[in-house]
């Protein structure tokens, strides 16, 4: 055995490298599918977790997780493995999903149409819903029909969470129809972001 002093210290891979290396690629390759040039940082990520009551029964939807950093967080707060669906389009991304939250659902689909994605996999209502789609790629119109589609699956006052990285809401606030409720501002992710809170009134 060799003295403490030579012994040569083992190397832990470096995941978070790894990982900003697959969404810089996957972003030159199909920027508007991917959206974000990294992956989300912790405090973004824990932000929009916090949104999520891990009491509240059903599944938890994420959309495009990407690598997994808002998964991370959604574990921390208290949700269990198997109650995850994670929607991604990216097939990349999909088997390192696999690899690392193999009790998770894992669906490679098109996000945009979770109708018709997640077809019969969403039994009861969904707890939440948490999205890091980059809608300001997509009209108006079809950010609209996502949160409305979400809701449709969700219980009565569940939250879609949605982050951004602009001034403006990326989905056009209608008090008639849902509230829309931003965090603070997040200085300490790059770039700095906000999050947006929608929210259908229950009966």
């Amino acid at each position: 055995m060799l003295p403490q002093s030579h012994r040569q210290p083992q190397k832990k891979a470096p995941i978070k490298l790894d990982d900003e290396a697959r969404f810089l690629r996957s972003w030159i390759e199909r920027p508007l599918v991917t959206g974000a040039v990294t992956p989300s940082g912790k405090l973004l990520a824990k932000t929009m977790a916090a949104y999520v009551d891990p009491r509240m029964s059903g599944p938890v939807v994420e959309l495009g997780p990407g690598t997994g950093p808002v998964t991370d967080a959604l574990l921390a707060r208290g949700v269990e493995q198997e109650r995850l669906v994670l929607v991604e389009f990216n097939p990349d991304f999909c088997r390192l999903l696999k690899a690392r939250f193999p009790r998770a659902t894992i669906v490679q689909g098109d996000a945009y149409d979770i109708r018709t994605t997640l077809g019969e996999l969403i039994e009861t209502p969904c707890a939440a819903t948490i999205s890091s789609l980059p809608l300001f790629t997509k009209p108006v119109e079809q950010r609209l029909a996502l949160l409305r589609a979400a809701h449709d699956l969700s219980r009565p006052g569940a939250p879609f969470v949605q982050f951004t990285y602009a001034v403006v809401p990326p989905i056009p606030k209608q008090p008639s129809e849902y509230t829309a409720t931003p965090s603070q501002r997040i200085w300490l992710n790059l770039p700095p972001a906000r999050v947006w809170v929608y929210r259908r009134p229950g009966a």
